[in-house]
Order: C-alpha cells, then sequence, then structure tokens
C-alpha cells in the first residue's frame, strides 16, 4: 500500500491527466461525429465509443509513463500492453460504476444530468485513481 505523502503527490497528477482524457474525448468524439460518422449509429454509439477508447488509451499512457513511472519501469511492450488491457477493463469498469451512480442521484433527488454526473464522477474517480494505485500498478514486494 502507498504512503499518504506519495498518494498525496499523485492525486493532482491524476486530475489532471484525466481532464487531458476528458479534452481528447470530447475532440475525438466532435472529430469522429463531425467528418468521419453520417448516421445516427455513427454519432451516438461508434463515435463515443471511440473516443471513449481514445481517452482511456491517453490516461493509461500518462499513467504508465508519469503517475505511477516507479512502478513500471522495465516491463517492456509486453508488460505496457499487459497492463493496457487490465487498465482498459478497469476503466470500462468504472464507467458503467459512474453511469449507475448517476442514475442513482437522478431518481433518488431528481437532479439535472450534469449535476449527477458530476456526483458520480467524484465517486467514480475515487474507484478510478484505487484501482490504479492498489490493482493495476500496484507495488510489488520484494
Amino acid at each position: 500500500m502507498g504512503n499518504k505523502a506519495e498518494i498525496v503527490r499523485k492525486i493532482p497528477k491524476f486530475v489532471l491527466v484525466n481532464l487531458f482524457g476528458t479534452a481528447v474525448d470530447l475532440a475525438v468524439l466532435w472529430i469522429m461525429s463531425h467528418f468521419i460518422f453520417h448516421s445516427y449509429s455513427g454519432d451516438y454509439l461508434l463515435s463515443p465509443l471511440i473516443s471513449f477508447e481514445a481517452a482511456v488509451f491517453s490516461n493509461y499512457c500518462f499513467s504508465f509513463f508519469f503517475i505511477w513511472k516507479d512502478r513500471t519501469r522495465g516491463k517492456g511492450s509486453a508488460g505496457f500492453f499487459r497492463k493496457y488491457i487490465v487498465y482498459n477493463l478497469s476503466a470500462s469498469l468504472v464507467f458503467l460504476v459512474k453511469m449507475c451512480f448517476l442514475l442513482l442521484f437522478e431518481f433518488l433527488f431528481g437532479w439535472n444530468v450534469v449535476a449527477c454526473n458530476l456526483a458520480a464522477v467524484c465517486i467514480s474517480g475515487v474507484i478510478n485513481f484505487s484501482m490504479g494505485e492498489w490493482v493495476i500498478f500496484k507495488r510489488r514486494i520484494g
């Protein structure tokens, strides 16, 4: 388990990386829906899926080389891609958790979608950081 000072140093990096990932998601979504796809399924299914995956890959690269770089040195390309599979699965599951909380908050409190999403992002962000710290990039003993 990481010490408190180490975790406190990683949290701002994590927030910045995820803000950048959000920008990637929005930019790719806009490009896909405006220039590539010109149908309902392209705009509302394929574009968001591709933009989500672009953001996940961006966040993973920053996580691997910036946030948890002390735990990934010497892993090589096989280690990079092996961890990416786990990271992608984790990000997808955390996204589903976020959506469940978003819907739960709307049901319980009747908030608008932006408020529900903000509250859900706070919860899913803690889960996402925890998965990175203690599962995906956990410190190996020995």
